[in-house]
């Protein structure tokens, strides 16, 4: 009896775009039905090694069939239930279902006919040349009847049960009218060789039947090499080669920013084939995915692809293969990364590619931009959790700054290289960007001065500051916030007058405080304003207004932040305010010019003011003064 399913109406949505929108490269349908066969076999040889009833001669089959207009791509891997071809088969990148949506959405996807691999369709990329799917699957060491699927991308698919009694899976594409190309032996040859040549697993073809003494035999093309290319020796293996390998394991077409292969020797021996990607996936950051990473073989056996087992999770990005012969071929997935060998592996990788990164930072730096710009948050992240390396990352990572034209990024030991004698501390500012953070009125005396700022508008940078205290032995410190050493600029002058008017004002600073109480803790004269009337300034170790927003966003609680508000003691609204305190100290023009300038300050921390309409009503009037002033 077969059961008639419907998709989901968002899954239904996809299938849609996969079929009639993703047609510039529909090449790619029999690289992704090839891959999937390989992970099947990947799964039932490392379940045989436990169980060796299911073991056999591991083989992909393709199979064309001109007369009925069938393609068929076959396997004795591990296999499917009945249960698992519904949640496999019948729900399209399950979570990631939601972003692969909105990642097309406005998008010309014609153009981008690598997007189908990395989002987990790649079954579905057959309904581009196919009009119906007929999959086939018996789960390998399971005595439950096959079981058989099949749609026509539609909005609906039939699951019932089949005949097959060998383990494996087996998908019968009945091709478009336009699609008949694909059953041509010629093609089939070309699109194995170009995408799936270094399958481990011999993928055969029916040839032309040759009779013998005793009976007819059909011969099977093996139509791949099935070289492992990590190991082989570099010398051996040409770009082409490699360019193959990172397209099948990334499922991109676009080139790496650079490649790692070696052989480790010594007390711990392994091979290691490693690429650096130039492109980021959509779901780096997607906490509902399942983060895949370098790929584990033990004696040519797949162990696991899990991130955290060969490569820290902040290198997530990294493609490749990695072989060793000195771990044992029943250790389980659980204590690998408990392993002792497996951490020197570890241990060994990760130097090797902070090794390259710092190679391309020094001598390619077009090529390292571009890597950054794609992964610099997820190379922050190892700042933050990998205590071991934080010194090699930090010299990683690049920011704009004050003093450098926009676009151009620099270093922290560059940055450090170019201070001031005077200077003793490194200075960092959070903002959105570069012309925002340039205007705000804790940056006045930095402009001043011609000291630099790095900027920083990534939102885990906040974050990431908290277990960096210090770089090359200066202490990092944030423009904003209490607790910069910059006395040694201030003219002494200008110090003085501060202490002087902040002893001379005393009460007036105090009535500031208590009008707008309880928003700020204290209000002062400052030596670091210019330009601006005031300015907000946090404790040194209070989170700024650019991490409350990052934590408001999360939905994460925070308490508010207790602001000092800092007075230029020479700007000529200030000093009109603290003259008319002293005339008249309890006129209402105090109260109000005092809210008008802490909701500009909050303004200029990115906030908004308390009462907007209020703020909004006494600019209008007093710009209204103003005009019947001028008029006068």
């Amino acid at each position: 009896m077969s059961e008639k399913m419907k998709f989901e109406a968002e899954v239904q949505q996809l299938l849609h775009l996969v079929i009639n929108s993703l047609y510039s490269n529909r090449d790619i349908f029999l690289r992704e039905l090839v891959a999937n066969a390989a992970d099947a076999i990947d799964k039932a040889r490392f379940e045989s090694l436990t169980n060796p009833d299911i073991s056999a001669e591991w083989e992909i089959v393709i199979e064309p069939n001109k007369k009925k207009n069938i393609l068929k791509i076959s396997d004795n891997g591990i296999g499917m239930t009945h249960d698992e071809v519904i949640r496999d088969i019948g729900t399209i990148a399950k979570s990631g279902t939601k972003a692969y949506m909105d990642s097309l959405t406005g998008r010309d996807v014609k153009d981008a006919p690598d997007l189908i691999g990395q989002f987990g369709v790649g079954f579905y990329s057959a309904f581009m040349v196919a009009e119906k799917i007929v999959l086939i699957s018996k789960k390998a060491g399971d005595n439950s009847p096959a079981v058989r699927w099949e749609s026509s991308g539609e909005s609906e698919y039939t699951v019932s049960e089949d005949s097959r009694k060998e383990q494996g899976t087996e998908i019968h594409l009945h091709m478009k009218g336009d699609c008949k190309s694909y059953l041509e032996e010629w093609k089939i040859r070309e699109l194995v060789k170009k995408y799936s040549d270094f399958i481990a697993y011999p993928i055969r073809m029916p040839g032309t039947e040759k009779k013998s003494d005793e009976s007819a035999s059909k011969e099977r093309e093996v139509l791949n090499s099935g070289k492992a290319l990590w190991l082989k020796p570099a010398s051996e293996v040409s770009d082409e080669e490699y360019g193959r390998f990172y397209s099948h394991l990334s499922h991109y077409d676009n080139e790496p920013v650079s490649r790692i292969h070696y052989a480790a020797e010594g007390a711990m021996e392994f091979n290691a084939l490693l690429f650096i990607p130039s492109k980021a996936p959509f779901d780096l950051f997607s906490p509902e995915t399942a983060r895949k990473g370098v790929l584990l073989y033990i004696k040519r056996v797949f162990i696991t692809d899990e991130i955290g087992v060969l490569l820290p999770e902040y290198l997530r990005f990294m493609k490749g293969v990695v072989e060793s012969n000195d771990l044992p071929l029943n250790v389980s997935r659980e204590i690998l990364q408990d392993n002792p060998q497996t951490a020197k592996i570890r241990k060994n990788l990760v130097r090797k590619i902070l090794a390259e990164l710092k190679r391309l930072f020094d001598k390619e730096q077009d090529k390292y931009l571009k890597f950054y710009k794609e992964f610099k948050n997820v190379l922050k992240e190892g700042v933050h959790t990998d205590s071991q390396n934080r010194e090699q990352l930090l010299d990683l990572l690049l920011f704009e700054s004050l003093n450098n034209e926009p676009g151009k990024m620099i270093s922290l030991k560059k940055y450090c290289d170019a201070m001031p004698p005077a200077q003793k501390d490194i200075y960092c500012f959070f903002g959105e960007n570069k012309e925002v953070m340039e205007s705000s009125p804790h940056l006045e005396f930095f402009k001043k001065n011609k000291i630099d700022v790095l900027f920083m508008t990534d939102s885990i940078d906040e974050w990431i500051l908290g277990s960096v205290n210090d770089y090359a032995g200066k202490k990092i410190k944030i423009a904003g916030k209490s607790g910069l050493d910059i006395d040694s600029f201030v003219p002494e002058e200008k110090k003085k007058d501060a202490e002087k008017k902040n002893s001379k004002y005393s009460s007036f600073l105090k009535r500031l405080a208590e009008i707008l109480s309880p928003d700020i803790k204290e209000a002062r004269f400052s030596s670091a304003l210019t330009d601006s009337p005031c300015c907000l300034k946090a404790d040194e170790f209070s989170p700024g207004p650019h991490m409350e927003r990052l934590m408001k966003a999360m939905h994460r609680p925070m308490p508010e932040t207790k602001y000092v508000l800092e007075l230029n003691s020479e700007h000529s609204l200030v000093s009109a305010m603290a003259d008319l305190y002293e005339k008249s100290p309890e006129d209402p023009r105090i109260k109000e010019l005092t809210e008008i300038l802490y909701d500009q300050s909050l303004l200029a921390e990115g906030k908004p003011p308390r009462n907007f309409s209020l703020f909004s009503k006494r600019l209008s009037e007093i710009m209204t003064e103003l005009i019947k002033i001028k008029d006068k």
